[in-house]
């Protein structure tokens, strides 16, 4: 029987040793030595130590999970403001909870200080801002004092956010300065010998390129943004001898948002399993097509849907190409120890050639293009009685090969829904009931959570300074 068509194990939010999943609402920091009580619900003071915190009206060209850039024309009509929680929430009376829900200890008398800037404040970048205001209380109260120092766009930087002075002001009364890399991590650095963590929401290739000297500099960077993990062999080799530095890299949120997929991988490697052969449907975009199309509807029909609801690139060719499920890929395969890299990958586009040659300003009236190739893809896997899907696997001999597969019924991949990714992992341990992860695996909120969760296993081993 062949991996992909192998019986699988469901996985779904799982919880690994010593952690609590985010949505249990509770959070466990390592190495406090206090004594636990009842958690308490997030508090609403600010997220800065000033008791402020960034919200972002972006424009749509930033709004995109990994947006990095806006247009000259764009820059006065963005707008970042500041929310002045000027007064911490009072401490809340809870009742007595039960031991299982005591998961976050008392404060310590000295607490352990991340400083951190945001690269690339777009969709998930904002939506990350948003879950960390609504931490920080929490975190706080386990020792854990965030710190957000700075937000850097494509050409502007802020670097005053724990100013107390701009408590008062808003808009364009903040203090704004073109950006500069060297500048913005020199200030998150600091000279307080204080932790300091980069988190880079950008889809840029060019702050990636950033990673092995900021890693070098003891800077610990955390990303949703796969063009380090899937570029260069030589780039990311340079990357990981960075970290000898102490400093540590986490990348949990290319692969599949929020789900736990590089971790899982990560886990089962650890403790001495080997990995077989990986599948999956990597993709949120191509499986809510999948999911939709039955031959009812033109497939082009649906890609306008997709492209109003948001699910696709403001250019739907990016996600129908393959190309960023090919990387997704490659990220777990060198994760494994494999050295895999996109030109390794066989990719079959959905995208006919007289469609790829189109200027952007044309795709949109052209989609029909794609009528009738999937119309035949789908009614061939009708007349077997079987489903259409978009798979990514990878297999013992090394093959790599992103493409549509007909898949019976029976298949784990046949009941995914909306958006729903999954990963099939067959090791040595799994093999005869591979073990799989699903869930939602597209939306700032989700991925912002994976970002979100890579910051709290950094934070969890940090020394208190």
């Amino acid at each position: 029987m062949s991996p992909l068509n192998a019986p699988a194990r469901m996985f779904q939010a799982p919880v690994f040793a010593g952690r609590v999943p985010l949505s249990a609402g509770a959070l466990t920091i390592a190495t406090l030595t206090t004594t636990p009580r009842p958690l308490l619900p997030p508090g609403r003071g600010g997220f800065p130590c000033a008791n402020k915190f960034l919200t972002q009206t972006a424009p749509p060209s930033m709004r995109r999970a990994g947006a990095h850039s806006d247009s000259p024309s764009r820059a006065r009509a963005t707008t970042l403001e500041a929310t002045v929680n000027a007064v911490a929430s009072p401490s809340l009376e809870q009742p007595s909870l039960p031991p299982h829900a005591r998961a976050l200890p008392t404060a310590t008398a000295r607490q352990r200080v991340l400083a951190v800037g945001l690269v690339g404040p777009g969709r998930v970048g904002s939506a990350l801002l948003d879950q960390l205001r609504a931490a920080r209380p929490r975190l706080a109260r386990a020792g854990l004092d965030l710190r957000l120092c700075g937000v850097a766009a494509s050409r502007r930087m802020w670097l005053d956010v724990d100013d107390p002075e701009l408590n008062g002001r808003h808009d364009s009364a903040q203090t704004w300065r073109p950006s500069n890399l060297d500048e913005f991590v020199a200030h998150l650095r600091g000279n307080d010998g204080h932790h300091a963590m980069l988190i880079d929401c950008s889809a840029s290739d060019a702050v990636a390129s950033r990673y092995t000297e900021w890693l070098a500099g003891g800077v610990h960077v955390v990303t949703p943004n796969k063009l380090a993990g899937s570029g260069p062999m030589p780039r990311l080799q340079a990357i990981r001898a960075a970290c000898e530095s102490g400093a540590r890299f986490r990348y949990e949120a290319t692969v599949c948002a929020g789900l736990p997929v590089v971790q899982t991988l990560r886990d089962l490697l650890d403790t001495g399993d080997e990995l077989l052969a990986v599948e999956g449907m990597f993709s949120g975009t191509l499986a809510w097509l999948c999911n939709r199309h039955d031959g009812s509807r033109p497939f082009s029909a649906l890609v306008r849907e997709a492209h109003a609801l948001g699910y696709t690139e403001p250019d739907p060719r990016d996600d129908l190409s393959g190309l960023d499920v090919a990387r997704k890929l490659v990220i777990l395969a060198r994760e494994a120890g494999w050295s895999l890299s996109l030109e390794d990958v066989d990719v079959q586009s959905l995208v006919p050639p007289e469609l790829a040659a189109l200027p952007m300003d044309e795709v949109m009236d052209k989609l029909h293009l794609l009528d009738a190739p999937m119309a035949r893809h789908v009614a061939h896997a009708q007349t077997q009685g079987c489903v259409l899907r978009h798979v990514a696997s990878l297999d013992a001999k090394g093959h790599a090969s992103v493409r549509l597969a007909v898949l019976p019924q029976s298949h784990p991949f046949a009941h995914t829904r909306l958006t729903d990714n999954v990963v099939q992992f067959t090791t040595h341990r799994y093999r005869e009931n591979p073990m799989l992860v699903q869930g939602p695996g597209a939306g700032p909120e989700v991925t912002a959570a994976g970002v979100f969760a890579d910051l709290l296993r950094i934070a969890e081993s940090l020394e208190v300074r």
